[in-house]
């Protein structure tokens, strides 16, 4: 099964997708909001990990989720605490499908596009 890779989700976001299978993320790294919008065009499913994008590769083991909606918001940053006034912010809307490991990365466009084989809750390192 390919996804594409939701990078450097914190393990709290995890945990509580693991607990409730539907979940809306906020993502505001440029990669992963990219990520979402591709997954939106392509129909495809994403791959949330732990991991940095440099990180991950054959082995790296995340959760797959099912993209359900996306949303792209420009939210105000306070004067004091960035250089910029706006950043963009996506919200996403998914659905737990199950445990994954990578098999296979795959460049594309400046986004990573993972092989993924499913595994059992028993199979899964993830803390």
């Amino acid at each position: 099964m390919e996804a594409v890779v939701l990078a450097g989700i914190t393990r709290r976001v995890l945990d509580e997708l693991m607990r409730n299978p539907y979940r809306t993320i906020e993502l505001r790294g440029a990669r992963n909001v990219r990520a979402v919008e591709e997954a939106m065009e392509r129909a495809m499913r994403l791959f949330l990990t732990y991991d940095p994008f440099s990180d991950v590769g054959i082995g790296t083991e995340g959760l797959l989720a099912e993209l359900l909606r996306a949303a792209e918001l420009e939210t105000r940053v306070p004067w004091e605490e960035s250089d910029e006034r706006e950043v963009t912010v996506c919200r996403a809307k998914v659905r737990l499908v199950g445990l994954g490991r990578v098999v296979e990365v795959e460049k594309e466009r400046g986004l990573l596009v993972v092989r993924i084989r499913e595994l059992m809750p028993q199979e899964m390192g993830m803390g």
